[in-house]
C-alpha cells in the first residue's frame, strides 16, 4: 500500500507536468501568431484601423480627325457620410438635403445606417461640393471626381456613346474604346483609431490615378454638322421617320460622318420624349431603340442601289458588256413570276449602260440569271457581303442572304435588283466604295491613333485593307457607268456644276408589301474619275412623293456643294 503523502506527491507532480504542457502548448501557438503569421496580423490590424476612398481617373477625352474635342470631361463631386464619424446629425442632415435636393428621410436612412461609409450623392456639380466642403460638417467626406461631358451635345451620338454612373463606356465607341479611355482610379487611405474616427495627425497615403489617354477619331465635326442639317431638314420636309447619312473616304474606309436623326442629347441619355407612366420594361426597350444606330445594327432591302454589285460581278465575270442588247416591255417572267420594272411601260431596247442609266429592272435580272447562282454567291463572297464589314462599332448586323442552296431562279432574279434580302447600310456604302476605289476592299472605321496625357502617339490602330475583289478595268468601267446615272439617267437631281458625281439611287419597298412604305435612298461619289469620298443616304419612310431620285439624290448634292470645297477637292 503507498503512503498517502506519496500518492499526493505524484498528483502534484502530474498536476505540475500537465500545467508546464500546457504553457508549452501555449508559448508555441504564441510564437507561431507572433512570428510565422505576424504579416497577416499586421495586415488585419491596419485594415481595420485604415479607410479607403477611391480617387476617380479622369477618362480620356475623344477628339475629331482636326483635333476638336468632343467628348471631355467635368469636375464633379460625390458626397458620403462616415457614420461613426458625425457629431451633429440633424445638421449634416438638414444641410445634405437642401444642398443635394434630396428628401430629409432619404439622407436621415444614410446618416443613420451604420457602416464605414454611405455615398450620399455622385456627379454632384463642383460649386455644390465646395460649399457643402466650407460647412466643415463631421463625418461629411466631399471628393472630387470626372463625369463625361459632350460639347456638341446630340451631335454624332448614336457613334460617340456615353458614360454610365461609373463612367465606363455603356454604347458606341465609348465602349468600344475603353481599355484606352478609363485610366486607372486612385485610392486615398486613412488611418483611424478603434472607434473608426479618422487621426488628424496620421499621415494620409494617396496611390494617384493614371488618366485614360485620348482618342483621335477621323470623324470631321464640320462635314458632322453639314449631313445632320441636311438629314433634318428632308425628315421634317417629308415626315420621314428616320433618316441615315454615312460618308466616308473610300480609298481607305476612313468614316468622316455617320448621321441617324432623330440623335439623342449625349449629356441626358436617359431622357425620352416620350410621355411619363411607363412600365420599367418599355422604359429600357424605348431607350435601347433611342439608342441604336441603325446604320450599322439594322437591316434593310437596298433596291436599286445593289444593282452595283451585280453590274460589278457582271463585267467582272465576262457575263456583260456595255454594249450589249436588251428589250424591257416592262416586266420579265422568271419561271412562273412576272416581275415588273419601275417604268409600267417599259423602257424598250436598251444597251447595257442605258439600262443601267434607266435602272431598269428586267436588264439586270437578265444579268444575274446569266451569272447564275452558283458564280453569283462566289462574288457575294468575293466582295465581302456574306461577312460583317469589322468597323469599330459594336452591335453590327450582318447580311441576311438566301441560302445558296436554297436559291431558285426567282430568288436569284429578285435579289438582282436589291429585292428580297437585306443588308446594312455600313455594308452597302463599304462594298460600293470597294468596287469603285480601283477594286480593294477597305475596313470602315473611326479609330485613328491614341495619345496618353502629354499628346504623345501610344497607338497607331491599323486597318485591314482586303484583298483585291475585282480588276482596276471593271472599277473604272463602274465609274463610268455611275457617273452617266447622274449625269444623264436616275440620278441626275445629285448633278452638280463644276463637279463630276457619280452615284446610284434606289426606291426599296418595306415588308409587308400592302402597307405602302418605302426607304428612299442615294448614293453618290466624287470626283468620279477619281474617288475621295463616297456617300450614303436612306429616308426611312417619307410621306407623298419617294422615289430616290427626286427626294434622296438632291440631299447629297447639297451635302457635296458644302463639303467638297471643304475638302479642298477641286471642280473637275
Amino acid at each position: 500500500m503507498v503512503p498517502n503523502y506519496t500518492f499526493h506527491r505524484l498528483k502534484i507532480l502530474m498536476v505540475f507536468a500537465a500545467c508546464l504542457a500546457g504553457f508549452a502548448v501555449l508559448a508555441g501557438r504564441l510564437g507561431y501568431l507572433m512570428i510565422a503569421r505576424s504579416a497577416h496580423y499586421t495586415s488585419l490590424a491596419q485594415e481595420l484601423h485604415e479607410r479607403e476612398r477611391s480617387i476617380k481617373a479622369a477618362r480620356g477625352r475623344i477628339l475629331d480627325r482636326n483635333g476638336t474635342v468632343i467628348a471631355d470631361n467635368r469636375t464633379v463631386c460625390t458626397v458620403s457620410v462616415i457614420h461613426s464619424q458625425i457629431t451633429e446629425p440633424e445638421r449634416v442632415i438638414e444641410v445634405l438635403s437642401e444642398s443635394l435636393g434630396l428628401s430629409r428621410d432619404e439622407v436621415r436612412e444614410k446618416v443613420e445606417k451604420i457602416s464605414s461609409r454611405e455615398v450620399i450623392r455622385s456627379n454632384v456639380d463642383k460649386e455644390v461640393g465646395d460649399a457643402i466642403r466650407l460647412e466643415n460638417l463631421s463625418g461629411v467626406k466631399v471628393d472630387e471626381d470626372y463625369k463625361r461631358y459632350y460639347p456638341f451635345g446630340s451631335l454624332a451620338s448614336h457613334v460617340l456613346g456615353f458614360t454610365g454612373g461609373d463612367n465606363q463606356g455603356v454604347v458606341g465607341l465609348e465602349v468600344r474604346y475603353e481599355e484606352y479611355l478609363k485610366g486607372e482610379n486612385g485610392t486615398i487611405l486613412t488611418q483611424t483609431d478603434a472607434r473608426g474616427i479618422e487621426i488628424d495627425s496620421a499621415a494620409e497615403n494617396r496611390i494617384e490615378p493614371v488618366d485614360g489617354w485620348d482618342l483621335t477619331l477621323s470623324l470631321d465635326v464640320n462635314i458632322q454638322k453639314y449631313a445632320e442639317q441636311a438629314a433634318q431638314k428632308v425628315m421634317e420636309q417629308k415626315n420621314a421617320k428616320q433618316v441615315s447619312i454615312i460618308i466616308m473616304n473610300p480609298e481607305n474606309g476612313e468614316l468622316l460622318a455617320m448621321v441617324n436623326v432623330p440623335e439623342f442629347d449625349l449629356n441626358n441619355p436617359f431622357t425620352l420624349e416620350a410621355g411619363e407612366d411607363l412600365s420599367q420594361e418599355e422604359y429600357q426597350r424605348l431607350l435601347n431603340q433611342m439608342w441604336r444606330n441603325p446604320c450599322v445594327s439594322d437591316t434593310y432591302e437596298p433596291g436599286s442601289t445593289f444593282k452595283i454589285i451585280t453590274a460589278a460581278a457582271g463585267l467582272e465575270e465576262g457575263a456583260v458588256t456595255l454594249e450589249d442588247s436588251f428589250y424591257c416591255p416592262g416586266y420579265r417572267i422568271v419561271e412562273d413570276r412576272r416581275i415588273h420594272c419601275h417604268k409600267v411601260a417599259g423602257h424598250g431596247s436598251e444597251t447595257f449602260l442605258e439600262g443601267a442609266m434607266n435602272s431598269c429592272n428586267p436588264v439586270f435580272i437578265e444579268v444575274g440569271l446569266r451569272l447564275g447562282v452558283e458564280t453569283m454567291y462566289e462574288y457575294f463572297g468575293q466582295f465581302g457581303l456574306l461577312e460583317r464589314t469589322g468597323v469599330d462599332l459594336p452591335g453590327e448586323a450582318g447580311t441576311i442572304m438566301h441560302k445558296k442552296d436554297a436559291m431558285g431562279e426567282v430568288e436569284l432574279a429578285t435579289v438582282s435588283f436589291g429585292q428580297s434580302f437585306q443588308i446594312t447600310p455600313l455594308q452597302l456604302i463599304t462594298t460600293a466604295a470597294s468596287i469603285i476605289n480601283g477594286g480593294t476592299r477597305v475596313t470602315p472605321h473611326f479609330g485613328m491613333e491614341v495619345r496618353n496625357a502629354r499628346g504623345d502617339v501610344v497607338k497607331k490602330l491599323s486597318w485591314e485593307t482586303g484583298g483585291r475583289i475585282l480588276s482596276e478595268e471593271t472599277s473604272e468601267t463602274m465609274r463610268y457607268i455611275l457617273e452617266k446615272v447622274v449625269a444623264e439617267g436616275t440620278g441626275n437631281r445629285a448633278y452638280l456644276e463644276g463637279y463630276r458625281i457619280g452615284g446610284k439611287t434606289a426606291t426599296s419597298e418595306k415588308l409587308p408589301r400592302s402597307e405602302n412604305k418605302y426607304i428612299s435612298s442615294f448614293l453618290g461619289f466624287a470626283p468620279a474619275d477619281d474617288p475621295q469620298v463616297i456617300a450614303l443616304i436612306t429616308i426611312d419612310e417619307p410621306e407623298g412623293t419617294y422615289y430616290g431620285g427626286t427626294i434622296a439624290a438632291p440631299v447629297i448634292a447639297e451635302i457635296f456643294d458644302n463639303i467638297l470645297p471643304y475638302l479642298g477637292i477641286d471642280e473637275g
